[in-house]
Formats: structure tokens, C-alpha cells, sequence
């Protein structure tokens, strides 16, 4: 019920815009349902995101969370083929984190750009997937541990390694079942019929 969900979730925001309520409005796409909702509306995501984190920067609220929404914002940047991104910026992000459970989550995400910025910085995108398996691993998150799987076959299918690949998919799938997460469950099953 998606579409339902992010119904309320905009008259949600509509009403902590009237009354200034930040705090609750800066968190509603930093969060794991606010991003799943706008998975693939990156220009939206991006625009969203950055005001988020200068939302919570401003009012000085978080600041790891507001990392977080950084990240995310230069992830939607390139995952809408823009290239402006700085890449020392975003280390930097990972690096001033305190956060465990937004550890993982930053170092997907700069996997992710690092991934799909060029054909240049594969293995930099690998070294990150893997810090953030590390990390998702170790602070018990195992809802992101799953899409860090997902991310890892993805790079794995790109390198040709289909064997690895497959077997990757195989885990985030396992993962994201425990997890309940079944529309993620049914996407990369689909996905995984493709290696047949």
C-alpha cells in the first residue's frame, strides 16, 4: 500500500510545515520507509534530502543524521546521471558519522555513487559494499546487511563474476526475508531468475 502510505506521509509533512515543526519533518526521508517510498524519483529525492540536512544542520539537530541525508542527496544526483559529485566530501561524511546504525547506510550509499558515477571507480565501490557488509554486520542491521548483498551482486554482475553474483543475491534475499521485507524479497527474486 505504498501509493496509500505516501499519501500520508505528504499530508504528514504538509502539517509539520504549517507549524514549524522540523525536528519531525526533517526525519521523514532520512528515515528507511521516507526513502523506500521515493525509491526511484531521484531529482525529488535529491531536492528533499538536501534541504533535510540543512534543515537539521541549521537548527544543529544530528548532525550524523544530516550526513546521512548528504549522502543520500549526492547518491540521487547520480543515480539521475548528474556527475557533480565530490568525493571527498562524502569520505569525509563517513568518516564523521557517529552513528552505528547510519554507518552502513553511508558507506552503501558512497558504494553505490561510486558505482554508477563511471567505469572508473569500481573497485573503490567494492572496497565500500564490503565496509559497509563490515559494519551492517558487526551494528546488528540487518535490513541494510540484505541491501548490502543486493548492492555486492550487482557490482559482482558488472565485473562478469555471475557465480558470485548469484550467490550474493542468494544472501540478501535470505537476509531480507528474516526481515519481512517481501516487496524487496520479490524484486530480487525476480532478479535472480535472470541467472537461469
Amino acid at each position: 500500500m505504498l501509493k496509500e502510505a505516501e499519501e500520508h506521509l505528504s499530508k504528514g509533512v504538509e502539517f509539520c510545515e504549517r507549524i514549524n515543526f522540523h525536528l519531525w519533518n526533517a526525519g521523514r526521508t532520512i528515515s528507511p520507509w521516507g526513502v523506500l517510498l521515493r525509491n526511484r524519483r531521484f531529482p525529488e529525492i535529491q531536492r528533499i534530502l538536501s534541504k533535510e540536512s540543512w534543515v537539521l544542520e541549521h537548527n544543529q539537530l544530528f548532525p550524523s543524521w544530516a550526513l546521512l541525508g548528504k549522502v543520500g542527496s549526492a547518491r540521487s544526483k547520480v543515480m539521475n546521471k548528474e556527475k557533480d559529485v565530490n568525493l571527498e566530501s562524502l569520505y569525509a561524511y563517513s568518516r564523521n558519522n557517529k552513528i552505528k546504525a547510519a554507518e552502513g547506510w553511508i558507506q552503501r550509499y558512497i558504494g553505490e555513487i561510486l558505482l554508477n558515477i563511471d567505469d572508473q571507480h569500481i573497485s573503490e565501490a567494492e572496497h565500500w559494499i564490503q565496509k559497509a557488509i563490515e559494519a551492517d554486520q558487526r551494528n546488528r542491521m540487518m535490513f541494510h546487511l540484505g541491501k548490502d548483498y543486493a548492492l555486492y551482486a550487482e557490482l559482482l554482475k558488472r565485473k562478469g563474476d555471475r557465480f558470485k553474483s548469484q550467490e550474493n543475491l542468494g544472501k540478501a534475499i535470505e537476509i531480507l526475508k528474516e526481515c519481512g521485507a517481501d516487496g524487496w524479497v520479490e524484486k530480487y527474486e525476480k532478479e535472480l531468475t535472470t541467472f537461469s
